[in-house]
């Protein structure tokens, strides 16, 4: 059996896109983040049903995706807390980011053995010294509205800032209203939020808000 891994938020909002790549290759899609089914409960069902070999390949469109490592580190927890008979998990060494880089990443895979890193670190046990967290709505209608352009504007914009974890948490979000004002992001503890954010409207929150310290008032919703 084979599975499609969707890795980042934007693979999510292209369920029906990767559905067809899945089924080209006789595979069934799961989500590592903020879609269903998850991994962990395909893995769960494929073995249930009994599939002895199950062979995952981890796809990656968009801004923010987890690095390959973690396609491992899933899989591997899942299947070192799995009850009874086990199936052996193949994991494509790379991740594809085309339909025709799908096929290829799938010609060579390496099996969980158990012994890959756990969910924890000591790197991950406190809260981050960020300053600002900007919030970015990836609700259905912000995803409608561009929301993933303006995400990859933010990215983008905080990189070329120099803005680094010590200045800013991007997070990736549900639906967080006003929709009609779509795409919404906010900035938290500032509790300013904004609308109409599109590319161009990132980045100028970015190097006047983010960077510069100065709410941008064109796009500032009222509270």
């Amino acid at each position: 059996m084979r599975v499609v891994v969707g890795m980042s938020v934007t693979d999510v909002d292209r369920r029906q896109e990767l559905l067809g790549w899945a089924g080209e290759l006789e595979a069934s899609l799961a989500f590592l983040q903020m879609g269903g089914p998850s991994l962990s409960a395909e893995l769960t069902r494929l073995a249930d049903a009994g599939a002895a070999t199950i062979t995952l390949a981890g796809v990656s469109l968009g801004p923010l995706a987890p690095g390959h490592s973690w396609l491992r580190r899933i899989a591997a927890h899942w299947w070192r807390e799995r009850a009874g008979d086990r199936p052996t998990i193949e994991v494509a060494t790379a991740l594809a980011t085309t339909r025709d880089e799908l096929s290829v990443v799938l010609a060579e895979t390496r099996p969980i053995t158990g012994t890959e890193p756990g969910l924890t670190s000591p790197a991950w046990e406190h809260v981050s010294g960020h300053v600002r967290q900007v919030l970015i709505c990836r609700g259905p209608r912000c995803t409608a509205k561009g929301s993933e352009e303006t995400a990859r504007a933010v990215i983008l914009g905080a990189m070329e800032a120099g803005l680094g974890d010590d200045d800013l948490l991007i997070t990736h979000t549900g639906c967080q209203f006003p929709c009609n004002q779509a795409p919404v992001l906010s900035v938290q503890p500032d509790d300013v939020w904004y609308g109409h954010v599109e590319a161009a409207a990132a980045r100028v929150i970015v190097r006047d808000h983010l960077d510069g310290g100065r709410p941008v008032e064109a796009y500032r919703l009222p509270r």
